[in-house]
């Protein structure tokens, strides 16, 4: 029982950087029950025929996995070392220079949005209202607390600030925020791409180590995630996310799998307005 509490215990220190944004309980969700994908979430795995099948995110070539249309389920998929190699390299366009990894996950989706971009750049810019996130926990078979506390910083080693405004939102602001849950107390940076009225991109990575008690599970840059947003229409933009551990992580995060992917699905509920409790979980 020690051992499996253990585990239970470094799945929620690392739970925070996964869903890493844009979680602010503020912001005024669609219209859920007219036009948002059913509740029940895709977990695809692409099936490997011909030419190896690569993730691949929306840089000038439509995705792989591909966006499903709006009334369908978000597609998720955990990829693996067998399908991708030992040294996997990641595109070009996202600018991770470390090749490899130990866990990736993807997700691509539409949902519906109508409001101008800006309104996205503050939705990004909350890192308060990451508090309080919840997601599945394949263990326990229940809904648990993933962030205890989490904040905007004015400096990578500075002081508590206020949420970032939208304005802060612009092509090439590095800003900094603090994680804090019961184990583990992290500095990240975030790193803002693209920023106009019909695309956002950003990424985000630990500037900190990640320690399980004095265990270190995950370096300085070893823990990744890109986000891209695109408007498509009026009323409609696209999210795909491409979440990476790097291949020097520790050994035990290759072994939960189902945890990985349930934390990144409540990061894109949170982005597109869905209860991140909604049943059924992703990976039950």
């Amino acid at each position: 029982m020690q051992a499996i509490d253990g585990f239970v215990q470094l799945r929620r220190a690392i739970a925070f950087p996964v869903l890493l944004l844009m979680c602010p309980m503020g912001y005024p969700p669609p219209n859920v029950n007219q036009v948002l994908p059913p509740a029940t979430l895709a977990v695809e795995r692409l099936m490997d025929v011909g030419p190896r099948v690569e993730p691949r995110p929306p840089c000038g070539e439509e995705p792989i996995p591909p966006y499903p249309d709006l009334s369908d389920s978000a597609v998720v998929k955990s990829w693996n070392r067998s399908e991708l190699g030992e040294d996997w390299k990641p595109p070009a366009c996202i600018g991770w220079s470390e090749v490899g990894f130990t866990m990736l996950v993807t997700v691509s989706a539409r949902f519906p949005h109508d409001s101008a971009s800006g309104d996205l750049r503050q939705h990004i810019g909350a890192i308060s209202q990451f508090t309080g996130l919840r997601y599945w926990s394949t263990t326990h078979k229940r809904w648990q607390t993933l962030i205890v506390e989490a904040y905007a910083l004015d400096s990578q080693l500075g002081k508590r600030r206020q949420d970032f405004g939208s304005d802060e939102i612009k092509k090439g602001n590095v800003l900094y925020f603090q994680q804090v849950d019961n184990l583990s107390n992290a500095t990240y940076k975030l790193h803002v791409l693209e920023a106009s009225q019909s695309r956002l991109v950003f990424k985000i990575e630990n500037l900190s180590t990640i320690r399980f008690h004095f265990l270190p599970i995950f370096d300085p840059g070893e823990l990744q995630s890109i986000y891209f947003l695109d408007r498509e229409s009026d009323k409609v933009w696209r999210f795909y996310s491409m979440l990476r551990t790097g291949k020097k992580a520790n050994s035990l995060m290759a072994r939960n799998e189902s945890s990985s992917i349930n934390r990144t699905v409540a990061f894109y509920r949170h982005i597109v307005g869905i209860p991140s409790t909604k049943e059924p979980p992703a990976a039950p």
